[in-house]
């Protein structure tokens, strides 16, 4: 019989002490991992769909409320903003590219996004199958509606007032879907995307079909006739002087609001932050708590074995070999609930999404951070760490006097 198998037969011995000990450091393992893998997965999406986007103007309200929905797509926009005066800070000479963006409806939970075609160059769209929108009532969907509804190009659909799939449907106009994008790893998988049209006349059904026969590349001509609205209007600065002077030209000269979404992010991310932090030191604590008590399972362990090492020095095991026994049976608790812990993360992960009411912010179970090797060095650490005393006591003991006693 060799190390392993006796370690393991030990371990078997004490069931109570070795599963509480594995739940102890599957825990404190599995609640580091859901923190490690919802925060960088929080991360890159904060990233990658803001990265190219130095300002959104909108209706006054929350800034934070007002990135949230015009750049995830995860909040109800602050208002709708007049079309002409969007417009004219369209053409700033501050500003490079303004691309208008009018929500209101969704179709089976994604949003449906009225915009121009500078939104396709703003994401760096491509296409999967089909072609991208050109006329009012047709749609290019996202990779992940495609996938989740089954919608093909050709198809058509009927949109629903409101952000969420419980609006009511809009029976009278049916979308077209002229095409399929590619997958792009951002929010545009979950969106619906057609002309800002479309819109308009999902919510006028009296307006005349002559005045929406093509798209054209501003916003105001887009709402073409008085008192149109959109949502709000993605910047690009067109130099570094912008940065400082746009905004505040926004905030105080006009009564929309400018909202950056660097700054907005960072601040959503220290908030979320103040939560993490707590969960991770409630985490450590457990993992303490788990080290402690494989230490002191081990330490009586010993206690209660030393007869039965004694005669196994006697039959001819070395002190090494008897002190390496002792760290391997640690070892084994740790491992063993440190790949258990990671599983735990996955899974919790699963069961976040899967009951996420927003596709757009929904964690991925299946993704893998590096951080989670350090995780599983870290909880084999802890059991190396807690089985040094009770393996230097084993090392140090005197086979004679533990023989004589008995």
């Amino acid at each position: 019989m060799n190390i392993v198998q006796i370690a393991g037969k030990s371990l078997l011995r004490n069931k109570l002490n070795t599963f509480l000990n594995i739940v102890l450091v599957a825990f404190g393992i599995g609640i580091l991992s859901v923190l490690l893998l919802a925060s960088s997965q929080i991360s890159d999406k904060l990233e990658q769909n803001s990265k190219d986007i130095d300002l959104v103007v909108g209706a006054k309200g929350s800034p934070l409320q007002l990135i949230l929905s015009s750049i995830y797509h995860i909040d109800f926009p602050t208002g709708n903003i007049p079309a002409a005066e969007a417009d004219a800070l369209a053409h700033n000479p501050l500003v490079k590219t303004a691309v208008p963006l009018a929500l209101g409806d969704n179709y089976a939970g994604h949003r449906i996004v009225g915009t121009n075609a500078k939104f396709i160059s703003l994401y760096n769209l491509k296409i999967a199958q089909g072609r991208y929108w050109k006329e009012d009532l047709e749609a290019t969907i996202g990779s992940q509606v495609a996938a989740e509804t089954g919608l093909k190009p050709g198809d058509k659909f009927y949109g629903a007032h409101g952000l969420s799939d419980a609006g009511d449907t809009h029976r009278h106009n049916a979308y077209t879907v002229a095409g399929v994008l590619a997958r792009s790893g951002n929010v545009t998988d979950n969106l619906v995307l057609t002309n800002i049209g479309s819109i308009y006349k999902m919510h006028d059904e009296h307006e005349e079909a002559a005045g929406h026969e093509e798209e054209h590349d501003e916003a105001a001509h887009e709402a073409e006739g008085t008192g149109k609205e959109i949502t709000a209007l993605l910047i690009q600065y067109r130099s570094p002087m912008s940065v400082v002077l746009f905004p505040r030209m926004v905030n105080q000269s006009t009564s929309l609001q400018a909202a950056s979404p660097a700054m907005e992010s960072a601040r959503l991310f220290s908030l979320i932050g103040v939560g993490v932090e707590t969960l991770q030191w409630f985490a450590v604590l457990i993992m303490v708590i788990a080290a402690l008590s494989v230490f002191i399972s081990l330490y009586n362990s010993m206690k209660e074995r030393k007869y039965d090492l004694a005669v196994m020095r006697c039959l001819g095991a070395s002190r090494s070999k008897i002190f390496f026994l002792v760290i391997l049976e640690s070892l084994l608790v740790t491992l063993i609930g440190s790949v258990a812990g990671l599983a735990i993360g996955h899974g919790a992960l699963y069961l976040i999404g899967h009951y996420q009411e927003s596709s757009q912010a929904r964690l991925d179970p299946f993704f893998f951070s590096t951080g989670e090797a350090w995780l599983l060095v870290a909880g084999i650490g802890i059991g190396l760490i807690a089985s040094i005393l009770p393996a230097i006591q084993t090392y140090r003991a005197d086979v004679a006097k533990i023989l004589s006693k008995s």
